[in-house]
């Protein structure tokens, strides 16, 4: 089955039972269904050097973060905190890499690998579809980041079949659930999935466009 990977939005599904979505994954069926093993003791980016963001982006946190704090919406942090974030990384990994927003990314509605992606990194040229390599996925929250990391598990699930399938393999995907104040990072290696220990706060940006710098540089 070929794998479907947009920027528009999914077709409605017929009347009826629901299939299953990234949305519907909580950690402990996504590692189930996927046949994966968790590691939560893992701080994997420790030894990341932080990345001092640049003065622009120092602004635009320190005059628009409180915006999105304060409408609580998950639509406000991605615009005001997270793609900006995502844009500078782009910006100073010094490799061509694209941040695509909203994709939807359909590669098994079987298994329920379906669904839109907040924010998608890639290694590649290309704004108008999603084209392999797919570096990561980042997924905003307004709440519990805990509640997420399923839904993140199966998109980076998904992420590495699509990969596979159109012939750009690599040794681990990234995903990021995040709220735009806090950042939890996580990595999938063939099939076992490390969810890291940290949590990085809006404070740290510093050290957490380092993590996403040394992301999209793969």
């Amino acid at each position: 089955m070929s794998s479907i990977a947009t920027i528009a939005e999914p077709r409605t599904a017929p009347q009826g039972k629901r299939p299953m979505s990234y949305s519907d994954f909580d950690l402990k069926t996504a590692v189930q269904v996927f046949g994966l093993s968790e590691d939560d003791r893992t701080d994997l980016f420790a030894s990341t050097e932080a990345v001092e963001p640049s003065d622009t982006l120092i602004s635009w946190l320190r005059e628009f973060a409180p915006v999105a704090v304060g409408f609580n919406t998950e639509k406000a942090r991605s615009e005001f905190i997270i793609a900006p974030l995502l844009a500078e990384a782009k910006r100073r990994a010094g490799t061509e890499v694209n941040v695509l927003s909203g994709a939807f990314l359909d590669v098994d509605r079987e298994r329920g690998l379906t669904g839109t992606c907040d924010f998608l990194i890639a290694r590649s040229p290309e704004f108008y579809y999603v084209q392999a390599p797919v570096l990561a996925v980042v997924e905003a929250k307004r709440e519990n980041l805990g509640e997420a990391l399923g839904q993140c598990v199966a998109e980076m699930v998904a992420i590495q079949l699509f990969n596979e399938r159109e012939g750009s393999p690599l040794p681990a995907v990234h995903g990021c659930v995040t709220s735009g104040n806090i950042w939890r990072f996580l990595r999938l290696r063939e099939k076992r999935v490390f969810v890291d220990l940290a949590e990085y706060h809006l404070r740290d940006v510093a050290k957490i466009l380092g993590i996403l710098v040394s992301i999209t540089r793969g």
